[in-house]
């Protein structure tokens, strides 16, 4: 007999776990929600007292616009505390020659409450002329894509994006604008690398630098990496800054936060310190999971994973569960460049002031701001090379992200918080004891380069630096493998409908299903795997599907 009974168990609390919790519980499921650590959330967490005393930090998720994600409205969360500040710069970068750009947001939310967006043709103009400091041919080309994203290519990419992968062979919502003439995008684009989709938009050495670290911050893609459709339209965004930059007041805590009281009171139940060790399987048919300490838990109707696939099949399914075919998929699935990071908050005395900001002064108040060297052929040649042979590049396109100026929580009076982010080698190419030595060697080398661009960032200035590495994140978090907040890579076979394996969100074990950031949808917060894994459920057990 069970020790315990849920009509849906719930494998892993992390950020995609305490996303669909809720939407079961809603039709109407005795849900729990068995997590591992002692917190929920994944890398959607914060830190107090990090890196200093007063200050709160983040552990290795940051950037989110979970505004943007049904379950916003579908359980009010503005309601349980999340709450979001857009400022109305964007992104920008600025070089080592002390010039920059800066981009503003093309669509801005006019309804935080609801997560309403309207676009914004005074801050198009703004970054025209940003743009147009630097390259003509660039400006002309933002303006044309800029209209092509607001009356095509947005809606087919939320809609792909909070929608199930169709088989292959029947073209998705952004597959259906590739086919479109009218569209402005190729068929060819699916297959080019991220350096070949930088040089084909853009004639600037600007542009195709930050594009080209756009692909690193969301999707951990190097330059020789093919990303696909979304990831490509997703990065694009970013380098032109179509969508509005969001801060959650409290971290990516906040989300976390915001879910599980939803869940809570739709229910759930949440058991902290409590890790599973093997789905229970009878007659090919998913019956429940066994913990850590022995207690076997019964899920009545389904049980969902959070977890990657060769966790999930490997380690909690077994492999004498699945057939020849699916270990040979799952072999296949790789960590190495699954967004490995130098990866933190510093604690400052006073906020980076950058040289760039004589002339354009907006730079010192961007929620993504990155520093960089004017050098394409390094990012392009040499940038990948030199992080897997030391472990970081000799040259640091660094972003920084100086939240404090909007969310007073991350510091105390009078002081700031910056995040730092760079990108490093897999964990397993050091050693523990090397990890420690080399993020000291970054933390030095990286406020040397920063006073070439922000004099300001001396010694003097940094209070307290609390960077991760890779071996920190591999030690706390099983799926991201090899210290990658990505869960596995992202370009080629592990992206769209093919990341995870085939059959999307349902596994060959019956009422078994997969949610994490190892399926369709991809890694980082807000992303709709999550959202897609519960729509599958519901078409399976005739369960009813979202409101929003």
């Amino acid at each position: 007999m069970a020790d315990k009974v849920y009509d849906a168990v719930v494998i892993g609390g992390g950020h995609h776990g305490t996303i669909i919790a809720p939407y079961l519980a809603k039709a109407g499921m005795k849900v729990g929600v068995f997590e591992r650590l002692d917190h929920l959330g994944g890398g959607a967490i914060m830190e107090k007292d990090r890196p200093a005393q007063g200050f709160t930090g983040t552990f290795c998720a940051h950037f989110t616009r979970f505004y943007a994600h049904p379950a916003y409205r579908e359980f009010n969360l503005r309601d349980e505390g999340l709450e979001y500040v857009f400022p109305d710069t964007n992104e920008a970068i600025v070089f080592d020659d002390d010039t920059s750009y800066l981009a503003y947001a093309a669509f801005t939310v006019v309804d935080p409450k609801t997560g309403e967006t309207k676009f914004n043709e005074e801050n198009v103009k703004k970054t025209y002329e940003q743009i147009k400091r630097f390259s003509k041919a660039d400006a002309e080309t933002y303006l044309d894509m800029t209209e092509k994203y607001r009356d095509r290519w947005r809606v087919a990419f939320h809609k792909h994006r909070y929608s199930r992968p169709t088989p292959w062979g029947t073209p998705d919502p952004l597959e259906e604008v590739l086919n479109d003439p009218k569209s402005g995008l190729i068929p060819e684009l699916q297959f080019m690398t991220c350096k070949q989709v930088a040089r084909y938009f853009f004639e600037s050495d600007e542009l195709r630098i930050l594009t080209l670290r756009g692909f690193l911050t969301s999707w951990g893609c190097f330059p020789s990496d093919i990303p696909g459709i979304a990831t490509i339209l997703a990065t694009i965004h970013l380098t032109l800054g179509w969508e509005t930059a969001a801060i959650p007041i409290g971290g990516t805590q906040a989300i976390t936060d915001a879910l599980v009281s939803a869940g809570k009171k739709l229910g759930v139940e949440y058991h902290l310190n409590s890790e599973v060790t093997n789905i229970l399987i009878e007659n090919g048919q998913a019956k429940g999971v066994r913990l850590a300490d022995g207690t076997e838990v019964k899920a009545k109707q389904c049980v969902v994973s959070d977890n990657a696939s060769p966790q999930l099949f490997f380690r909690l399914v077994g492999e004498d569960n699945i057939d020849h075919e699916l270990k040979r998929r799952v072999r296949t699935y790789t960590f190495d460049r699954s967004g490995q990071l130098f990866w933190g908050d510093v604690a400052l005395h006073e906020l980076p002031d950058y040289k760039a900001a004589k002339d354009n002064p907006d730079v010192n108040a961007t929620p993504r701001t990155y520093w960089a060297p004017k050098d394409l052929q390094f990012i392009e040649d040499k940038y990948l090379h030199e992080i897997m042979l030391v472990g970081m590049p000799s040259k640091i396109f660094c972003l920084t992200a100086p939240d404090s100026i909007w969310d007073p929580t991350r510091a105390p009076e009078g002081k700031h918080s910056v995040l730092v982010e760079e990108f490093t080698c897999p964990a397993r190419f050091f050693s523990r004891r090397e990890w420690d030595q080399l993020k000291n060697q970054f933390v030095e080398e990286c406020l040397e380069q920063w006073r070439q661009y922000a004099p300001n960032m001396t010694k003097d200035n940094l209070i307290a630096e609390g960077l991760t590495t890779p071996a920190d994140i591999r030690d706390t978090h099983l799926d991201m493998g090899e210290g990658g907040w990505c869960e596995g890579d992202t370009s080629g076979v592990q992206s769209g409908r093919f990341r995870g394996m085939l059959r999307g969100y349902r596994t060959p074990v019956k009422n078994l299903y997969m949610c994490s950031s190892g399926s369709p949808g991809g890694p980082g917060i807000g992303r709709g795997s999550s959202y897609n894994c519960y729509n599958t459920i519901a078409d399976d057990l005739g369960l009813p599907k979202p409101e929003n």
